[in-house]
C-alpha cells in the first residue's frame, strides 16, 4: 500500500565527505579553488593571532616585547600594514589626576576662617595670591604630564642603507644574526707570516701616568694613514700568484666577524675569480669611520648638522684615532724606531713628497682554514714598546672617547676613570660592543702582544674640536676577547661561511650588505660593472672630500679619508 507521506520529502540526503590521501605527510594535497592565487603568509602554531592593537611594534624602543608577534617564518610582509601619513602630530595625553603637592592639600592650606579676623582685605589677597600660585603651579604639572606623555618614547628613526640596492641585484641569501651566531669553526692556529712591511715607533710610557689630575690635551698630528683595499695593495697583488686563495685586510675580516654585534648598515665587495676570493671596500665610502654608540639602548638620532649627529660623532671618533695613536709615541729625528725587512709598500714619491706617514707596520700572514681555503690578510701595528725583561712586544693602540656622559646614558669620566675604571669600560662595552670587538679581532690577527686604550673626553662637553687625554690602559688580546665573550671560533665559521657560500657561486662580482635595520646580512649578486663608473667615482670623490675638507673642526682628517695608492 502506497501512502502518501509529506514528512518524507523533508528527509535531507546524506553527501560523504571526499578526502584527500596525502601519503608524504598531512594536510591537503593541492590548493582548494577557493584559495587559489590568494597570497598566503606561512605561520607556526606558536604565533600569537588576533591582536587588535600592537603597542609593542617597531615604532617605540622596548625591545623586551620586539619580536612578540613575530613568525619563525618570515616578517609577513604580505599583510603588512603602511600609513602613509604623518603621525607626527599624535599625541598621547595623559587623562590621570595629577597628584595634588602637600601644600594644596586640606590640612596643609591656610586657615581660611581666621583670615576674616586678621589682615581683612589684605589677608584674602594674600589668600588669592597663594591659591593662584598653587593653581597655576596645578597647571604647570599638567602640561608638563601631557607634554612628557605626548613624546612617548624615542622613535627608532629608520636608517639608510650603506649602498643603494639596485633593480639588476638578485639576493642569493640571507643570513639572520641568530643562525650566524651558532656557527663554529674551531682548532684555527695562529696566523704564519708571509712578509713585514714598515716601521714603528716607541711607545712613550709616561702616558701610562696620566689621570684625571694630571690630563694631557689631545694634539692635531698631521700624519697620513694609508687605507688601501684589498685588490690595490701591490703586496696582495703579488702573493695572490703564489700563496692562498682568499684574500682581505684586518679591517674587512673584522667587520665580518663580528657583524652579529653591528647595528648600523656596511657592505663589502667580493670578487671571484676562478677559485680565488677577493674581499673589498668600496671606494670613499664611510667604511674606515669608527662608529660611536651604535649599540646603545638609545644610539644618537640628531640630524646631520648636531654635532652629536651620528656621522659627526663618527668624524670626531676617527680623528681622535688617529691623534692619540701617533701622539702617544716617541718621534723625533733621534728617537729609535723598529724597521721590518721591506719598506711601507704604499709610500710613493709622488703622493707622499715631504708628508710624515703615520708610525705603522704591515703583516701579511696566512691561515688554512680547512677544505683548501687558505686565507691572505693584511693586518697592521701601531707601535712597539720595551718590556720589562726587555722583550720587544708589539702593540694595537686605540681610543675610547666621551663626548656627553648626559646624552649618552653614560658615566662622568672625570668623576669615575680613577677610581671606578671598570664601571666606564663595562658602560664602553655596553654602548660599543661592536667597535670594540673588532678592535680585539684586527688585534689577534695582527699577533699583537698588547691593545693600548686611551680614555679621550672633550673639554668642553659642546666643543668636539679639542679633547684631552684623561688615562690609558692594556690589555693582552686574548685575555681582554675572554673578558667581552669574543669567541673566535664563532668569527671563524660565520667567515668560513661566507666563503663556502661564495664559493659555490659562478665567476664575478657579489656584494655582502648588512640589513641597515633587522639583524641580517644579504648576500648580492651584482653585475661586474657596479661601483665601476669613472662619473660616479668622481662624484663620490667631491661630496666626500668636500664635507670632511670643509669641516675645520677636524683639519688633517681629509688625509685620513682618501684611499692612497
Amino acid at each position: 500500500m502506497i501512502t502518501d507521506n509529506p514528512l518524507e520529502h523533508d528527509v535531507p540526503h546524506f553527501v560523504a565527505t571526499v578526502f584527500q590521501d596525502n601519503p608524504t605527510g598531512w594536510g591537503p594535497c593541492e590548493v582548494p579553488d577557493q584559495f587559489k592565487d590568494i597570497p598566503y603568509q606561512p605561520f607556526s602554531k606558536g604565533d600569537r593571532l588576533g591582536k587588535i592593537s600592537d603597542w609593542t611594534g617597531a615604532a617605540f624602543q622596548d625591545k623586551k616585547y620586539a619580536s612578540k608577534y613575530a613568525s619563525q617564518f618570515g616578517s609577513g610582509s604580505q599583510y603588512a600594514y603602511y600609513h602613509d601619513e604623518d603621525e607626527s602630530t599624535f599625541h598621547l595625553v595623559d587623562t590621570t589626576r595629577v597628584q595634588k603637592p602637600p601644600y594644596q592639600r586640606g590640612r596643609f592650606r591656610p586657615n581660611q576662617r581666621n583670615m576674616r579676623g586678621r589682615g581683612g582685605r589684605a589677608g584674602q589677597q594674600s589668600g588669592m595670591q597663594a591659591l593662584g600660585k598653587g593653581l597655576k603651579s596645578r597647571e604647570r604639572d599638567r602640561k608638563g604630564q601631557i607634554k612628557k606623555w605626548g613624546q612617548g618614547r624615542p622613535q627608532i628613526k629608520i636608517r639608510d642603507a650603506s649602498v643603494t640596492v639596485r633593480p639588476d641585484w638578485s639576493t642569493i641569501e640571507e643570513m639572520d644574526f641568530p643562525r650566524l651566531g651558532k656557527l663554529s669553526l674551531p682548532n684555527i692556529k695562529d696566523g704564519e707570516d708571509v712578509g713585514c712591511y714598515g716601521e714603528l715607533e716607541f711607545y712613550d710610557k709616561s702616558y701610562d701616568r696620566v689621570n684625571v689630575k694630571s690630563e694631557k690635551p689631545l694634539q692635531s698630528v698631521n700624519r697620513i694613514f694609508h687605507t688601501v683595499t684589498t685588490t690595490d695593495d701591490p703586496v696582495i697583488r703579488q702573493l695572490s700568484k703564489t700563496e692562498g686563495n682568499v684574500y682581505a685586510t684586518d679591517a674587512i675580516l673584522a667587520t665580518i666577524m663580528c657583524c652579529t654585534r653591528s647595528n648600523y648598515s656596511w657592505d663589502i665587495v667580493i670578487e671571484k675569480i676562478g677559485n680565488k676570493l677577493f674581499f673589498d671596500k668600496r671606494d670613499n665610502t664611510e667604511f674606515d669611520l669608527l662608529t660611536v654608540n651604535e649599540t646603545s639602548v638609545e644610539p644618537p638620532q640628531d640630524d646631520g648638522n648636531s654635532l652629536n649627529s651620528p656621522r659627526n660623532l663618527a668624524l670626531e671618533a676617527t680623528f681622535i684615532n688617529h691623534n692619540f695613536s701617533q701622539q702617544v709615541l716617541r718621534t723625533g729625528p733621534n728617537e729609535p724606531k723598529y724597521k721590518f725587512d721591506n719598506p711601507n709598500p704604499f709610500i710613493s714619491d709622488e703622493d707622499d713628497a715631504g708628508a710624515e706617514i703615520a708610525s705603522v707596520a704591515y703583516r701579511y700572514r696566512k691561515w688554512d682554514l680547512g677544505n683548501d681555503i687558505v686565507l691572505i690578510a693584511r693586518c697592521e701595528h701601531d707601535a712597539v714598546v720595551q718590556s720589562p725583561n726587555g722583550e720587544l712586544q708589539f702593540l694595537t693602540i686605540k681610543a675610547l672617547n666621551e663626548w656627553d656622559s648626559k646624552l649618552a646614558n653614560g658615566v662622568e669620566w672625570r668623576q669615575k676613570l680613577d677610581t671606578q675604571r671598570g664601571a666606564v669600560l663595562a658602560n664602553e662595552l655596553r654602548n660599543n660592543a661592536c667597535k670594540l670587538a673588532k678592535w680585539t679581532v684586527q688585534a689577534l690577527l695582527a699577533g699583537s702582544d698588547q691593545i693600548k686604550f686611551g680614555y679621550v673626553s672633550r673639554s668642553h662637553v659642546r666643543d668636539n674640536s679639542r679633547h684631552v687625554i684623561l688615562g690609558t690602559q692594556q690589555y693582552k688580546p686574548n685575555e681582554f676577547a675572554t673578558q667581552i665573550n669574543l669567541n673566535m671560533d664563532n668569527a671563524w665559521g660565520v667567515l668560513r661561511c661566507i666563503v663556502d657560500l661564495v664559493m659555490k657561486q659562478k665567476d664575478g662580482k657579489y656584494l655582502i650588505m648588512k640589513d641597515p635595520n633587522k639583524p641580517m646580512i644579504r648576500l648580492y649578486d651584482i653585475p661586474d660593472n657596479t661601483f665601476e663608473s669613472d662619473g660616479e667615482s668622481e662624484e663620490e670623490d667631491d661630496v666626500v672630500g668636500g664635507i670632511i675638507s670643509e669641516s675645520g673642526t677636524f683639519q688633517g682628517l681629509y688625509q685620513y679619508g682618501v684611499t692612497k695608492k
